[in-house]
């Protein structure tokens, strides 16, 4: 696997650093805002369609063309951070990010529109070089918790990003909310310019090189495989729940208002503090069962999302969605946690597949939503993510009767 690993993971400059809690805080807040991006456009279709007299396709492939960068951005550019020096890399990749939302916020037509979002999801995918950079500067011991800490910023991130895109464009517009994170995205550069070392890496490999083991290293890696099928199990459901619940709540009997909605979306970053819990426990060598205890609840959350609509209850759907997010996020930073222990020299290529592999779980968990909702409803849609959960769990018990 020489041709893989490239090399050693670091130079002394980087091994002479270690990871304190308030540059662990500064890695969360950095690639919660960065990955916000992301969803910043979704509750902003139609003000952004009518502003710019978009055509329904067009008005489509805002959201698609964002997700199509940050896809190709995990493949292509996350790979790098096993070949060049990671804060050049991150703050060149944060400069043209800024550049990307200023171009968005400043679109006045289609072309332009969907050029800019689609360079955003690519440059987006900084927050996932950043991971395995922290986790680079942290201490065997501690890495699950300083992976679980900054990946609660990730999915806090992700949860805020639709009710402050919202909020905020109801006050001072669309172009506004875009601006304002291209201006973030510059803050974060100079900070991370500031307090991050430096580290290079000593892969003896060419781009086209390292892009070739990408192969070899999911060929080899079979807790690789595994960990990323996993997730794109749990993933494919988190979707599917945060997709179809827009429905279901805005729906009888339930009738909330967007506003409603907004803030029953926000209770579901109390599963956020899954991450630094299960970081914590892999750190202890239970990641055997944070895995298991973590697909169970995603089958619970369905369980309780499906009573839920049942008896009408406001607070058990409230528990269904904090549980599906305390099972996504506990598993996630597990995943991450036995891979980063693997191949120091090669954690931004392993970072990159895993998340690229689960990135698909969750497209495809999107697609099937309408389909399954016209077919069966909610219930239906409850059964395919517990069923999911339940297939995940199944197969992680043939690598645990394995081992």
């Amino acid at each position: 696997m020489s041709s893989a690993n490239g090399g050693r993971a670091e130079t002394p400059a980087a091994t002479a650093v270690q990871i304190s809690p308030r540059l662990t805080l500064v890695f969360a807040i950095a690639v919660g805002a960065i990955v916000a991006n992301l969803y910043y456009v979704q509750p902003l279709i139609e003000p952004i369609g009518v502003a710019l007299q978009l055509s329904p396709s067009a008005l489509g492939l805002m959201v698609t063309l964002a997700q199509v960068g940050y896809a190709l951005g995990l493949l292509l550019l996350v790979p790098l951070g096993d070949l060049l020096e990671n804060r050049r890399l991150c703050c060149s990749l944060l400069l043209v990010c800024a550049l990307a939302l200023t171009a968005t916020a400043a679109a006045q037509n289609a072309s332009m529109l969907l050029g800019a979002l689609l360079a955003v999801g690519l440059t987006s995918v900084v927050a996932q070089v950043l991971v395995p950079f922290a986790s680079q500067l942290a201490p065997d011991a501690t890495r699950g918790r300083v992976v679980g800490n900054i990946m609660s910023g990730l999915f806090i991130g992700i949860l805020l990003a639709r009710p402050l895109s919202s909020a905020l464009s109801d006050v001072v517009g669309w172009r506004a909310v875009f601006a304002a994170s291209a201006v973030g995205m510059l803050v974060i550069a100079i900070a991370l310019r500031l307090l991050l070392p430096q580290r290079k890496p000593s892969a003896a490999l060419h781009y086209l090189d390292l892009l070739r083991s990408l192969w070899q290293l999911w060929r080899d890696t079979p807790l690789l495989r595994r960990r990323a099928l996993y997730h794109a199990g749990l993933f494919g459901g988190f979707s599917l729940y945060w997709t179809g619940v827009t429905l279901v709540m805005t729906a009888a009997p339930f009738n909330l208002s967007h506003a409603q909605f907004a803030l029953f979306a926000l209770a579901g970053i109390a599963g956020a503090i899954a991450s630094p819990i299960a970081g914590r426990a892999a750190d202890r060598g239970w990641a055997g069962r944070t895995t298991a205890v973590a697909m169970l609840l995603v089958a619970l959350g369905f369980g309780c999302a499906a009573i839920g609509l049942i008896s009408g209850s406001l607070p058990l759907m409230v528990i269904s969605g904090i549980v599906v997010d305390l099972g996504v996020s506990a598993n996630l930073v597990t995943g991450q946690r036995l891979l980063f222990a693997l191949n120091p020299a090669a954690r931004s290529r392993m970072n990159a597949l895993y998340m690229a592999t689960f990135f698909c779980g969750g497209a495809i968990g999107s697609a099937i939503t309408g389909v399954v909702l016209a077919h069966g409803g909610w219930l239906l849609a409850c059964a395919v993510g517990a069923g999911a959960a339940l297939l995940v769990l199944a197969a992680f018990a043939t690598e645990k009767r394995a081992a």
